[in-house]
């Protein structure tokens, strides 16, 4: 078997293994950003008294 190939193979798998934990991890970050925004958000809404 041409361990070249093999390599090759597992190295783009890894690669592809850890792509998907950074983007994983990204959703994760972005999602609690957003639930940080909305509720500073909430916050200065009712700080000016606007409902």
């Amino acid at each position: 078997m041409n361990w070249t190939l093999v390599g090759a193979v597992l190295l783009s798998t890894a690669g592809l293994l850890v792509l998907g934990v950074l983007a994983l991890r990204l959703w994760l970050d972005a999602r609690a950003l957003a639930r940080e925004v909305d509720g500073a958000v909430g916050a200065l809404q009712r700080a000016s008294g606007s409902d």
